[in-house]
């Protein structure tokens, strides 16, 4: 059965770069031989992300790509997906977007920030995935 975890950030180090828990859980995907997929919320979000990985530390080296024309997709075990590429879905989908994640996937990752706004839309999500008969779980980070 599919899944849908909510990482809901609690801790000082993720609460100030929320992208450093999107970056562990990749790492512990590809620890766990998951290819895994990024849906970015933007281009920019995309780039910082691809930067923080390269900038993992000498024994964490992380295959990955920002999607695109000219990238070899078999390569990269964490694909990072724009909103404006169409990436095709992946085992392990961690979303970094506003919206639910439809189609056929193992699990997804939803990265909640510290900030109330952020948290209703998210209840929405839930609902959502729940209505569509995954596995919801919820972790404080």
């Amino acid at each position: 059965m599919p899944r849908a975890d909510f990482y809901l950030i609690a801790k000082p180090r993720f609460r100030d770069e929320p992208l450093k828990l999107v970056c562990e859980l990749a790492r512990k995907a590809h620890d766990a031989g998951l290819w895994t997929l990024v849906l970015a919320r933007d281009a920019g979000q995309a780039e910082a992300l691809d930067d923080m990985l390269w900038d993992m530390g000498e024994d964490a080296y992380i295959p990955h790509q920002i999607a695109g024309a000219d990238v070899d997709e078999d390569e990269a075990a964490v694909l990072i997906a724009p909103p404006e590429v169409d990436a095709p879905l992946r085992p392990l989908v961690i979303n970094l977007r506003d919206a639910a994640v439809e189609g056929s996937f193992e699990r997804v990752l939803e990265v909640v920030p510290a900030d109330d706004s952020a948290r209703e839309p998210l209840r929405e999500r839930w609902k959502q995935y729940k209505a569509r008969g995954l596995d919801v779980a919820k972790h404080d980070m």
